[in-house]
């Protein structure tokens, strides 16, 4: 046929980039990263804070890979580590292709959103999609209002939104919809993770993430933030047979003061044994190897407030 060139659609430029999602605690971004990967990667919890770090999960398509990054809160800080995790999260905001705002269907814009909004104003080049989630919750009528609203927040603020979608990552619905909008809006590229990686994210982190959640169960309203874990190591015990392997993790659980020791040892040392087996149980799930878990609780002084354990400890 010689110079006579048929372009079929899979011949198009491969996709690849990063998105973010953004919101208030509670807006359903871990919930929807978890819809979109497929897979649990992003730890989801009902209370805000608790995906510290950038957990990154993967949507692998034929045609494009879209990265998520997963930024901490932003909120109004009042601590140092509240300006340091500010910064990340704008850092990460200039960095990335694209931007999900996601707002709740079932809760009114609140002064928090406008927050967020307005941050997001100001990073010019990035385009902002506004993702209303959780439309399970609400009847058309309040879905159709949300969306007015949204619209009416863009006008206000200088934002243009490129799409408003509502996605309910419970039902599912519309969830492979949004990637197919985010995925025009990344740069052609090759692929930037091997196929099969769903996360990058350091076991280790993921680790001290779910340690982190299992202690924090049941006594947040007394140490809201005040526990950080550090994974110290984490090593395949020696002289096992290959068919009974056993890694040996050892954890230091960090509080603020000594008073908080109490609570999180519990009487006779009951709560942190509750914690290691209850941690153990999903690293192993998470790891899909036998763990033995050796936690220690150690008293940082006012680690929040202070730089140098901050960097000690990951911020």
């Amino acid at each position: 046929m010689g110079a006579m060139s048929v372009r079929t659609e899979s011949s198009a430029a491969h996709r690849a980039g990063f998105a973010c999602f953004v919101g208030r605690p509670n807006a359903g971004k871990s919930t929807l990263t978890n819809a979109l990967v497929g897979t649990k990667v992003a730890i989801t919890s009902n209370r805000p804070q608790t995906t510290r770090h950038t957990v990154r999960g993967i949507v692998h398509r034929p045609e494009a890979q879209l990265v998520l990054v997963d930024t901490p809160g932003l909120h109004k800080p009042r601590t140092l580590l509240g300006e340091r995790l500010n910064d990340v999260v704008r850092t990460t905001w200039s960095e990335v292709d694209v931007i999900g705002f996601c707002l709740p269907a079932d809760q009114k814009i609140g002064p928090g959103d406008r927050y967020i909004a307005g941050e997001l104003a100001d990073i010019k080049k990035t385009p902002k999609v506004a993702i209303v989630t959780k439309t399970d919750l609400v009847d058309s009528k309040a879905l159709a209002a949300q969306l007015i609203a949204i619209d009416q927040l863009g006008k206000e603020l200088g934002i243009e939104w490129a799409e408003i979608i509502p996605v309910s990552a419970v039902g599912d619905t519309q969830v492979s919809l949004l990637a197919d909008l985010l995925v025009p809006m990344l740069p052609e590229s090759p692929p930037l993770y091997p196929e099969g990686d769903l996360t990058d994210e350091p076991e280790q982190v993921m680790v001290a993430e779910l340690i982190r959640e299992a202690a924090l169960e049941g006594v947040r309203d007394e140490l809201p933030h005040s526990i950080a874990v550090v994974v110290e190591e984490m090593l395949p015990r020696e002289d096992r047979p290959a068919d009974k392997p056993l890694l040996d993790i050892h954890a230091n659980v960090y509080i603020e003061r000594p008073s908080q020791k109490g609570i999180i040892i519990g009487p006779k040392g009951k709560r942190l044994k509750d914690v290691g087996m209850k941690s153990r149980k999903h690293i192993e799930a998470l790891l899909g190897t036998p763990v033995f878990l050796d936690l220690h609780v150690k008293v940082a002084k006012d680690w929040q407030r202070d730089p140098k354990q901050l960097r000690k400890l990951g911020f």
